[in-house]
């Protein structure tokens, strides 16, 4: 009902709706789906009793779906305008530093819940949980308000267009910051999306199984009971946060996706060690993997939204559709599980990393090998270099700080007329002359 009704239906109705009415609305829209949800379970719980359970659990299920499609909203939405809202080269850093607070909440709401919930009296009552579903309507109403009085600047992403030479229009183009040129093709032909995708969803599908199992995994194949189990499970939680803040400052001085390469390497040869053997090491290893696991959602959020143009929102949409991947994976997982072993079982996410490997180390060989993150006086020794489509810029010197353009070299103009101003990185040309211009999202 989560990952299935929330994300994998509703995602695409919020990039449609974002795509026609901005992100600032489809925010507001994901607030108030997630406050109505949220206050929805007060009355179901209020009126709970045993004599209609079937009905009550409907009612859970019903409330479940709809906060679910508010976070999908949500998701779309403010994961994408993370990306755009500032230059590229970035884009991967804001993304995981707005993330990392969703790993604090991760270990912090189990914890308020244990709490909370599960002590006493509280055990066998759903008081507790209506006042807490209660706050949490309020609180997503109050930020709600906050963004309906707020200034948010609209960004527009760049369209790309093409016209017939032969028909007398030169061609439009525009570049990444590597210098790629970005082609405007339709949204079931952007490859890097659709790999962006299926990354999302081995990636979900295995971080859920590694949490999903991992009590069972620690009780099976160490010596701890459940409880100290649950407690191991806290602190891969408290891991995998850090980890978040730790992708965030890498990512400034490294390319993401190089980065990316490096934690799933990190993340399959742990997965392996987790599938093969046993004891206590076995659950610290476990825990590691939380680490590398990670940064893996934004930034191939990031990658697969990169360069679609005007294609950008729906786009969003899809990259999170692949949390439906949480549907999938552990059902399969269980069954192995069943049949074999826990342990055995968790060939399952071992699975899902290598589809993630498999996704970022084709992009990072795609877009040549770049450790280092390009920028300041980097971009003296290196050029810009774009496409040779109609009258796009061939090459682009900056000057240190990457502030403007300080010479612009072979652009061609087609026989029939003058080059179509072209956008880069901020900048729009027309011949060889560069002007301010519009950012690229």
């Amino acid at each position: 009902m989560y990952f299935g009704g929330g994300y994998l239906m509703f995602s695409p109705i919020a990039a449609e709706v974002m795509k026609r009415k901005g992100y600032k609305f489809t925010i507001l829209m994901g607030l108030s789906l997630y406050s109505l949800g949220a206050i929805f379970f007060w009355p179901v719980a209020h009126f709970s009793k045993p004599a209609n359970q079937k009905a009550s659990f409907g009612g859970f299920l019903a409330c479940t779906l709809v906060i679910a499609c508010g976070l999908a909203t949500l998701e779309t939405a403010a994961n994408s305008y993370a990306v755009v809202i500032g230059h590229p080269a970035t884009a991967s850093a804001r993304l995981q530093f707005c993330q990392s607070w969703n790993g604090v909440a991760s270990f912090v709401g189990p914890l308020i819940a244990s709490k909370a919930f599960f002590t006493g009296a509280n055990q066998h009552s759903l008081t507790n949980v209506q006042y807490v579903y209660l706050a949490v309507a309020c609180a997503g109403a109050a930020v709600a308000v906050l963004f309906f009085f707020s200034k948010l600047p609209e960004v527009q992403e760049a369209a790309v267009r093409s016209a017939s030479i032969a028909a007398g229009d030169s061609e439009d183009v525009a570049v990444d910051y590597y210098g790629n040129v970005i082609t405007q093709k339709p949204l079931y032909k952007e490859w890097n999306m659709i790999g962006g995708f299926i990354a999302q969803f081995a990636y979900v599908g295995a971080q859920v199984t590694c949490a999903s199992f991992f009590i069972n995994y620690a009780t099976e194949n160490a010596t701890f009971s459940s409880a100290q189990a649950s407690n191991m499970l806290s602190y891969a939680l408290i891991t995998f946060t850090v980890g978040r803040f730790i992708a965030t400052a890498l990512a400034t001085v490294f390319e993401s996706n190089f980065l990316l390469v490096i934690y799933a390497c990190c993340a399959i040869a742990l997965n392996a060690y987790v599938a093969a053997g046993s004891g206590t090491p076995a659950v610290a290893v476990l825990i590691c993997i939380f680490f590398f696991m990670a940064p893996m959602y934004p930034t191939i959020f990031t990658l697969g939204t990169a360069n679609l143009g005007k294609n950008t929102r729906r786009g969003a949409g899809i990259l999170v559709m692949g949390v439906s991947g949480g549907a999938v994976f552990p059902p399969i997982q269980g069954a192995i599980a069943d049949a074999a072993s826990t342990r055995v079982s968790y060939i399952v996410p071992l699975v899902g990393f290598v589809i993630v490997l498999a996704y970022v180390a084709k992009h990072w060989v795609g877009h040549g090998f770049h450790i280092l993150r390009v920028k300041g006086e980097k971009m003296i020794a290196t050029t810009l270099e774009g496409g040779a489509l109609g009258g796009a810029v061939q090459t682009v010197h900056w000057d240190e700080k990457r502030l403007s353009v300080v010479d612009v070299e072979q652009v061609r103009r087609n026989s029939l007329g003058p080059v179509n101003p072209v956008d880069m990185g901020g900048y729009s040309y027309q011949g060889t002359e560069p002007r301010k211009g519009s950012m690229i999202g």
